[in-house]
């Protein structure tokens, strides 16, 4: 019996993907139309159609009016893709910020939103900052979340799945975040590690798109990355590949909170890079203040910068020599400077990763800015429910992150 219902939920789920995929390719039609097009039984048809209302993933419109308006009885209605209503919901919660975006049952990013929240905030904490971010975005954007179908979870240090991966590694708050976040909104929950979700965002619509071999540095408050091999995001044995930052630089370094030493995010993370400008008698209040110093041509930060791009162009040009990448993204704030960080990084790769071999590794940084995390959560879901890849590469590149709170739309196309 089970078997049976199972069989039966699968068939359903199936018949509803052709309709909305329908939908998609050809816009708003109406029944019979879709019911010619889909293949589908008048009463099964009909029967989707009213639960996809139901849950307003779709709406109701007036058709076009005809060369001869109708005189008599009901006007001709159509039904078509709700472009308000949230489908799919990415968040990427990190250390000290959360950012959501939202797409609809056409896949177009409808909203995004970022809020800041407590560093030293817990795991209830996190998913009510989550939570209230998710609503603050559907109600200053008029979007219904009636339609939510999945949501993505990024989240910092060893995260995957907890069922494609060791739970030994689990980000001990993941589980309760997700859990959260599910009975909430009363929807499934895909968690990864957020430098990983990065990276699909940037193979999927940024600045690697269409690549299918690639590194992906995530460079910020922390240190990590994501490898994109033969098309596939690499998780590893237990979950925890591509963790980039904690790429041991000097074993007789400082002690790491993963348990080694001397890690490249101990030497190069923006909490790091501002150290070392204190102790050249440079003191900033922050990230934003060190980047802008650096850009202004500050000597001793430009400096601690060229520094630090030699040292994780050492760390990459290791890394690509086992991988073979056609480009190198570089996400977080050190990619808007060009000279100071991707420059010294693309000559270290050129010079020490098989400068015999007859190839060009590009370096690049980031386009989808500071939500690629969070765009990357809605690339996961859709690549999870079988989107195919074409079509999302046929879909606009989402604009860059917007000022603390405010939400911002879908942007040009690439």
């Amino acid at each position: 019996m089970t078997e049976r219902t199972d069989a039966l939920q699968r068939l359903r789920r199936a018949n509803e993907a052709a309709v909305l995929g329908e939908l998609r390719r050809s816009g708003a039609l109406s029944r019979g139309e879709l019911k010619a097009r889909v293949g589908l039984s008048r009463t099964t048809l009909f029967a989707i159609v009213s639960d996809l209302l139901e849950r307003k993933a779709v709406i109701e419109q007036p058709a076009p009016d005809p060369e001869e308006p109708r005189r008599r009885g009901r006007p001709a209605l159509e039904i078509a893709l709700n472009a308000r209503g949230a489908e799919l919901i990415g968040i990427d919660v990190q250390r000290r910020r959360i950012h959501v975006v939202m797409a609809n049952s056409a896949h177009e990013i409808v909203g995004r939103y970022s809020v800041p929240v407590p560093a030293d905030s817990g795991a209830t904490e996190r998913a009510a900052h989550a939570i209230a971010a998710v609503e603050e975005l559907a109600g200053r954007q008029n979007i219904s979340l009636a339609p939510v179908q999945g949501i993505g979870l990024g989240l910092p240090g060893f995260v995957q799945d907890p069922a494609s991966a060791d739970p030994r590694n689990m980000t001990p708050f993941a589980g309760h975040v997700a859990a959260a976040l599910g009975r909430h909104f009363d929807a499934p929950v895909l968690t990864d590690n957020n430098s990983r979700l990065a990276a699909l965002a940037e193979v999927t619509w940024g600045a690697a798109r269409g690549l299918d071999n690639t590194v992906h540095l995530g460079w910020s408050q922390g240190v990590g990355g994501g490898l994109v091999v033969n098309g596939q995001l690499v998780h590893g044995a237990h979950g925890v590949a591509g963790e980039i930052g904690h790429t041991s630089c000097d074993p007789e370094g400082k002690p790491c909170h993963c348990g080694g030493r001397g890690c490249l995010e101990g030497l190069i993370s923006m909490p790091a890079l501002i150290a070392a400008c204190a102790e050249r008698g440079v003191t900033v209040q922050g990230t934003a203040e060190l980047v802008a110093l650096a850009a202004e041509g500050r000597p001793e930060v430009a400096d601690v910068f060229r520094t630090a791009a030699v040292t994780a162009g050492r760390v990459l040009a290791s890394l690509a020599a086992q991988v073979d990448p056609e480009c190198v993204v570089i996400y977080g704030e050190p990619a808007a400077l060009d000279d100071l960080v991707l420059a010294p990084i693309r000559e270290v790769i050129a010079a020490l990763s098989l400068p015999s071999a007859l190839r060009t590794i590009e370096v690049r940084g980031s386009e989808l800015g500071a939500d690629a995390a969070a765009l990357g959560a809605v690339a996961l879901l859709l690549r999870t429910t079988g989107q195919d890849l074409a079509e999302l590469l046929d879909r606009p590149v989402p604009g860059s992150a917007v000022e603390d709170g405010a939400p911002l739309t879908t942007g040009a196309a690439r």
